[in-house]
């Protein structure tokens, strides 16, 4: 049934022109104040996020013109980083009434909840802070976390992670909080390490000839530290063999290099002098 039939169709038309302006009137003024709130957004973001970055690049030169080191240089752009955004999100949000006032309620309404979900967060910055006051280590330096075993060489120090990139290239990231709360191994805070290996030999080897063999393998190696002692010592009678110590001191950055070559050294020079270095075996008996 057509509602023409039922009611009159002046009145219809009077509904229908009442709705229209009711529409324009209430509704629509609300429809485009709240496309241009969504625009106006729009452009603020866009606008904010160029100078964040160019703020940011300002910050970068300050801190290069007065030498300040690596890792507080990356600390401290990521707290400006992220406090600039944060000011920026407020600014988006009061765009749309929502005033710092109402944010600051409703984080407190949040109470313990908010806190505690915050936790992790805080201690990973607090880390973050103790690390670069006290430098246990800095960008560039070589830490073993012991907690874990992670290692490698220490790319970044931000606000809540340190990045460590690994001997394959792979990169670690680690809170900030576990390595100021747990003991690690700056590999490379001096510019010397102490090359320590054990030499295990059989017990028919003459020991005085395998100690002079290591000394001397040692004195032609040219990148071990002159000035510093060489140790030869017995250091162990195990049940299969007779472990001989060696200690020198080589640049930081030679370490490894020169660890693998001496291995390599010893190997060949016992070879040649008869020096058998022992190693597992088994004996099986057959019965007939």
């Amino acid at each position: 049934m057509l509602l023409s039939q039922v009611f009159p169709e002046n009145l219809i038309g009077s509904i229908k022109d009442g709705v229209v302006k009711n529409w324009l009137e209430t509704i629509l003024p609300g429809v485009i104040s709240f496309f241009w709130d969504v625009v106006l957004a729009l452009v603020t973001v866009y606008v904010g996020v160029r100078v964040i970055r160019l703020l940011r690049k300002w910050f970068r030169r300050f801190m290069e013109r007065h030498e300040l080191e690596e890792g507080l240089k990356q600390f401290l752009d990521q707290v400006v980083k992220y406090l600039l955004y944060i000011v920026l999100i407020v600014l988006v949000l009061n765009l749309f009434g929502i005033t710092t006032t109402s944010i600051a309620a409703a984080v407190a309404s949040l109470g313990v909840t908010a806190g505690l979900a915050l936790q992790g967060s805080l201690s990973n910055f607090a880390g973050g802070v103790l690390i670069l006051i006290l430098h246990p280590f800095r960008v560039g330096d070589y830490i073993i976390e012991d907690t874990n075993k992670n290692e490698g060489q220490v790319l970044e120090i931000s606000v809540f992670y340190t990045k460590l990139r690994t001997v394959d290239n792979k990169i670690i990231v680690i809170p900030n909080g576990a390595l100021a709360n747990n003991s690690l191994t700056n590999a490379t805070k001096s510019d010397k390490r102490q090359l320590d290996l054990i030499v295990p030999i059989s017990y028919d080897a003459d020991i005085r000839q395998a100690k002079a063999i290591l000394e001397r393998l040692v004195e032609q190696e040219d990148r071990r530290l002159a000035d510093e002692e060489i140790k030869v010592f017995v250091s162990q009678l195990n049940n299969s063999s007779v472990d001989l110590g060696l200690r020198f001191w080589v640049p930081t950055e030679d370490y490894w290099n020169v660890r693998w070559k001496m291995l390599e050294d010893i190997k060949l020079a016992f070879d040649e002098a008869g020096i058998a270095i022992p190693f597992q075996q088994m004996d099986v008996t057959i019965k007939q």
